[in-house]
Parts: structure tokens; C-alpha cells; sequence
């Protein structure tokens, strides 16, 4: 259902909920909580590709002999995961959109200033896709994710999606604020940050918990 900020789109369905109070969990194991990610990026990228315009392409016959019209998704799609916790959910999307050419986008938190770092970026000298899904689990401060889009839109790119799995409100009301022009989607939304920008209750450090590199 769409939240109160116009273009976010936050999940109302019950088994996200549930898939989010495990991952929330700090005993989920890294195993179990990259299952999670994967299964809730299924979920919220239904939603998110909903909108997606359709194109006619050929008479097809069906197991029955009727015929019927064939069609598939018109835009060419890029998926952008924000390295390195986006990566948990490029898999997911290309089982939903096989033909997405895939980017990636390396972005950090800096510890002391909260702004994001940019230390990776090979996107080709033309556009060559017609909708971005930048795929970032977390949105805490909202920092990355509006560089992200900033620099996709100083790429070419007109027309972008964002999904995440879990956001504070802090950080949506912020990114949609600054990029009023995109669609963002979210499986949750919580009301706080802590001292150090992460998000209350939150799910911790994505990347930590997947990669099992907490402490190091």
C-alpha cells in the first residue's frame, strides 16, 4: 500500500511481516538471513515491478491449440545493487526479470561523518537501459541512496525505481524529498536512528550478517 509520503510504497502483506520479524532476530544466522533477504526481494519486487509497461510481440499456440497474444516487459531493465548488501538481492530480481542487465555501484558510510563514499563505479559512457532498480536493503540516513540516484541521473537515467527492505522514516522522508521523481519501495519503514545512523529496531549491518563478517 502507498504510505503517507506519495510514491513510497511500504508492504502491508503478511508473510513480509513475518519474514521481517526473523531477520530483525540477532540469533538468525547469516545462512538463514540471506534466505530472508532473498525471499523478501521476491516479495517487495512484485510489487515494485507492477508497473512495469507491457509490449505486445507475437501469435503464440497454447497446449489447448488456442491462440493467443504473447507479450513481455517493454523497458530494457538495469539492476543496480549499492555493493556490497545489494548483492544479496541481484539473484532474486533475475529470476523475476532474466533479460536485466546488471551494474554495480560501490557506495560506503563513512564511521565519522555519516556521508557516503563513492569507491566503485563502471557504468558505460551511453545509457543503455530505460528503467534503474537500485536494489539496497537498508535506508538508514539516506545518504548512499541519494547518491546512488544522483548519480544515475547524472548518467541519463530518467526513470528509477528504488526497493529496499527496510528503512527509517528519517531516511525515506529525506530521499524522497531530494528525488520526489522516483518510486521507492520498502518492505518496512521504522521510526528511529541511533547515535551512529543505524536504524531502530533495524536489522543491524546487512553485509555483516550475510557475509559473516561482524567484528572484523
Amino acid at each position: 500500500m502507498a504510505s503517507s509520503l506519495a510514491k513510497v510504497y511500504v508492504s502491508s502483506h503478511p508473510l513480509v511481516a513475518h519474514k521481517i520479524s526473523l531477520l530483525r532476530d540477532k540469533s538468525t544466522k547469516s545462512k538463514q538471513a540471506r534466505e530472508l533477504l532473498s525471499e523478501l526481494g521476491a516479495l517487495v519486487g512484485y510489487e515494485a515491478t507492477a508497473g512495469l509497461d507491457l509490449v505486445n510481440t507475437k501469435m503464440c499456440t497454447s497446449p489447448t491449440g488456442a491462440q493467443y497474444q504473447a507479450v513481455k516487459i517493454k523497458p530494457q531493465i538495469g539492476l543496480f545493487p549499492v555493493l556490497r548488501s545489494g548483492l544479496s538481492l541481484v539473484d532474486t530480481f533475475l529470476d523475476l526479470i532474466p533479460d536485466a542487465r546488471v551494474f554495480h555501484i560501490g557506495l560506503y558510510r563513512d564511521k565519522a561523518t555519516l556521508q557516503p563514499v563513492e569507491y566503485y563505479n563502471k557504468l558505460p559512457m551511453k545509457v543503455n537501459v530505460d528503467t534503474a532498480i537500485i536494489l539496497d536493503p537498508m535506508v538508514a540516513t539516506s545518504g548512499t541512496a541519494v547518491a546512488t540516484v544522483n548519480i544515475l541521473k547524472d548518467w541519463g537515467v530518467t526513470s528509477i525505481i528504488f526497493v529496499c527492505v527496510c528503512a527509517s522514516k528519517e531516511g525515506m522522508e529525506n530521499l524522497r524529498k531530494v528525488h520526489p521523481d522516483i518510486s521507492i519501495f520498502s518492505c518496512t519503514i521504522d521510526e528511529d536512528l541511533d547515535d551512529h545512523g543505524y536504524v531502530i529496531p533495524g536489522l543491524g549491518d546487512c553485509g555483516d550478517r550475510i557475509y559473516k563478517t561482524m567484528g572484523l
